[in-house]
């Protein structure tokens, strides 16, 4: 099939992205790519990017990550095996979501020498759950993000994730396209503050609707763990998301986080097999089947 693929470029193959990734999300929920290849496609295109695509399916292969979706009416055809034999054709380190875990995606994964290295997982509430009283510790109140704290959160942000491999690449560009999305409050974006002004850790909430709400991301400076802040934090955002009116509250969280899941338990999280995204990696560099 390969030498038979007609392949787009520039505005066509944004346009077929688009319509792949809509006819993806209605039938199987998720998107097939997330939010930092969104962000990506909307400020740069395809600069940067190595780019197969078809009306019906595409690859992306951009910094060492694979992203491969077929519409749910072309499955079954051999699309996907044919695009990702291309982007996977190049040597060098390769990691690929598979968001909802599809055991197509598996079955690729297998062909091309990929091994399962991680499990994201999705968890959820109900708002309405009671919430237990979490005060902050003395010398520490909760306030709102202002325009000055940018640098002060993107700081936070750095030092919390810095083993991480997607969050703790953030860098001032991306966090002000992420604010400058329209779903951004800043009532929001909740700051944990000692009596010096420093910011000890942060919860940035989202809300994707009327009805959901996210726990987006909750940093906590290294220096400062062990005070309770994580749980303050999300208590204090979850109250915030209550009171917008959400029905649910998700939230992302790395399946072997022990410790991030336990609170999340406690506070009346629950996680779904079906609400789990894998992420593939190459293993044998030099030698990729196709």
């Amino acid at each position: 099939m390969t030498s038979e693929l007609a392949l787009l470029t520039d505005v066509p193959a944004l346009d077929a992205i688009g319509r792949v990734r809509d006819a993806s999300r209605a039938a199987d929920g998720t998107d097939p790519v997330d939010e930092a290849v969104t962000l990506r496609l909307k400020h740069h295109g395809l600069a940067g990017t190595g780019a197969w695509v078809v009306p019906e399916a595409f690859a992306l292969r951009h910094e060492g990550s694979l992203d491969l979706a077929v519409a749910p009416s072309s499955r079954g055809q051999g699309l996907g095996a044919a695009l990702g034999a291309l982007a996977v054709a190049e040597p060098g380190p390769l990691t690929a979501w598979s968001h909802g875990d599809h055991p197509a995606a598996a079955a690729l994964a297998r062909r091309w020498g990929f091994a399962r290295t991680r499990e994201l997982w999705v968890m959820r509430r109900a708002a309405a759950l009671p919430l237990p009283p979490a005060e902050p510790p003395a010398g520490v109140r909760i306030r709102d993000f202002g325009a000055s704290d940018a640098e002060a959160v993107l700081a936070v942000n750095t030092a919390a994730f810095a083993h991480h491999p997607e969050q703790g690449a953030l860098d001032a560009a991306g966090l002000a396209e992420r604010m400058a999305e329209p779903w951004f409050d800043p009532a929001g974006l909740l700051l944990a503050v000692d009596d010096d002004g420093e910011l000890l850790g942060f919860h940035w909430t989202k809300q994707h609707d009327g009805a959901v709400g996210e726990v987006y991301v909750l940093g906590v400076s290294p220096a400062a763990q062990g005070r309770g802040l994580g749980k303050v934090l999300t208590v204090a955002g979850l109250q915030h998301l209550a009171a917008r009116g959400v029905a649910e509250v998700l939230l992302y969280v790395e399946s072997d986080n022990a410790p991030a899941r336990g609170l999340y338990e406690r506070l009346g999280f629950q996680h779904a097999a079906a609400d789990t995204h894998v992420q593939y990696q190459r293993l044998d560099l030099s030698e990729v089947s196709t």
